[in-house]
């Protein structure tokens, strides 16, 4: 579950609905949110328009107030987190609680991974061009992301990226110094397995593209893939299936976490 900074009209409107349906199914809040396994505070907080609903929490209601699709359709609508793409918005609330996140990049260094100047320096080259005020809110969207590395431990984070990426220099030597830094120091966190995809692998099983995959502490997974101004949570357990074993065989191709450090080490012993 994602808290928003304020109420929105969205949000409003979508905790009136969740209401008016638990009310007509003669359920109290208490009676509800035991079926929906979720606390009596934080059915409140989402009938009242305060807190933004993650997936697991929709699914339930819906099964708890007949399955009539109206919480399923009214999800992608509500207002988005300042910083956040419309379209990334679910993902970002099933990362929230995932217990188990993998990631595969050969674009760019993942959000959850990235320094300021580094997410500064993409920014810079959006096109069409972003003002301050919206660089400033995706760089403050994504430094709120970024806490969950140290706020839930028990949650295993894999990341896995091109070693293109670090030598593009992205945004000058001085930023990719200070960005293999910081990921230096993440990969020293306990719950962090970091890899590199070496540049000329012998075989590579991740050539269609990037890869995020997330458990719910159900145990159910799901899959992200983003494109141009586009992006698009994948639910269908085939398809995530068939992206589990391109990450899986990926793992044993990249390189494993201690000689992905090296390389950065020695990286970053370039830059000087």
């Amino acid at each position: 579950m994602v808290d928003e900074p304020e109420s929105s009209d969205s949000l409003r409107t979508f905790g009136a609905v969740l209401q008016a349906l638990r009310e007509h199914a003669g359920l109290s809040r208490e009676e509800f949110a035991e079926l929906v396994r979720y606390s009596k505070h934080t059915v409140a907080s989402v009938e009242l328009g305060r807190r933004m609903p993650d997936l697991a929490f929709v699914e339930r209601s819906e099964e708890a107030t007949g399955n009539t699709g109206a919480l399923r359709k009214a999800l992608p609508k509500l207002a988005r987190q300042p910083g956040l793409a419309a379209w990334f918005r679910r993902w970002a609330a099933l990362e929230a609680t995932a217990v188990t996140l993998y990631t595969y990049e050969c674009r760019m260094v993942p959000g959850l991974l990235q320094t300021e100047g580094y997410a500064r320096a993409m920014s810079a080259d959006q096109l069409p061009p972003l003002d301050d005020a919206q660089i400033d809110e995706r760089w403050a969207a994504r430094l709120e992301r970024q806490q969950l590395l140290r706020q839930r431990p028990n949650t295993a984070f894999g990341f896995m990226v091109e070693e293109s990426v670090f030598v593009r220099h992205t945004g000058g030597v001085e930023v990719t110094r200070e960005l293999i830094d910081h990921v230096l120091e993440i990969a020293e966190l306990r719950n962090v397995d970091f890899q590199i995809m070496p540049l000329k692998p012998p075989s590579h099983s991740g050539l269609q593209g990037p890869i995020r995959l997330a458990e719910t502490p159900e145990n159910r997974w799901f899959a992200y893939n983003e494109g141009q101004e586009s992006g698009q949570l994948i639910t269908d357990a085939k398809v995530v299936s068939a992206l589990q074993q391109r990450y899986a065989r990926m793992r044993s191709q990249a390189l494993p976490s201690p000689e992905a450090v090296s390389l950065l080490q020695r990286m970053r012993g370039d830059l000087l």
